[in-house]
């Protein structure tokens, strides 16, 4: 494991209580975002209902995304995540692996969730990140991704962050529309819907992409 991973999970491992705490709640405040996970799941049952949560966090949408009639099963790098996510939310298989090596044989998935989950990403991780992704979805699946608009340059936290505060920082790259887009054509996803949020305050305009798995990549 590299250093920055290795910093990004050590970060998260501490996090992992504060996500528990803080996030309940987050998809009712933002309704767009239980608009693109029901669109999901409606077009995921067409193909299948198994689909995965990659970096799922403390498990918060495995829940919501069950009651879609979806079985839902979670993927985070951080431990400590995994263990919040099988406290707060049993009853779901979680696993902890890396998002470069996910912990499947080759298109087992109707779908996968990456719920800014691919801001991470640096640019040498990307291209094998989003080949591992298409690996994993079955031809005619979907994956639908929340993200941040950016030019996917290097970002660091910074004291005056939140989780600066806690000392904590960690690697970010908030990347394109037009990146993502490239990156999935390239691994055989089409696309079927695009939105953003306008931007509020110091943050960027949050993304939403869905796309479907019509190919093999790079074919």
């Amino acid at each position: 494991m590299d250093a920055s991973t290795e910093e990004l999970r050590d970060a998260h491992d501490v996090l992992a209580e504060w996500y528990a705490k803080n996030l309940v709640g987050a998809l009712e405040r933002m309704p767009v975002e239980p608009a693109m996970l029901d669109l999901f799941a409606e077009l995921a049952l067409v193909v299948g209902t198994e689909v995965a949560d990659v970096g799922c966090g403390a498990g918060r949408l495995l829940p919501y995304l069950a009651g879609r009639g979806l079985s839902p099963r979670g993927v985070d790098l951080s431990p400590g995540m995994v263990e919040v996510a099988r406290r707060e939310h049993p009853g779901f298989a979680y696993e902890v692996a890396d998002l470069r090596e996910l912990p499947f044989e080759d298109a087992p998935l109707a779908g996968v969730v990456c719920w800014f989950s691919l801001i991470y990403l640096a640019p040498g991780a990307r291209a094998r990140a989003f080949a591992e992704l298409a690996r994993v979805v079955r031809p005619g699946g979907y994956l639908v991704a929340a993200f941040k608009h950016g030019d996917g340059t290097l970002r660091r936290n910074g004291p005056g962050s939140r989780v600066g505060s806690l000392g904590l920082d960690f690697d970010r790259y908030w990347l394109s529309a037009a990146e993502m887009e490239d990156r999935f054509a390239a691994n055989g996803f089409a696309p079927v819907f695009q939105g953003s949020t306008p931007p509020e305050g110091a943050e960027p305009p949050y993304g939403y992409m869905l796309v479907r798995k019509t190919r093999s990549g790079n074919a």
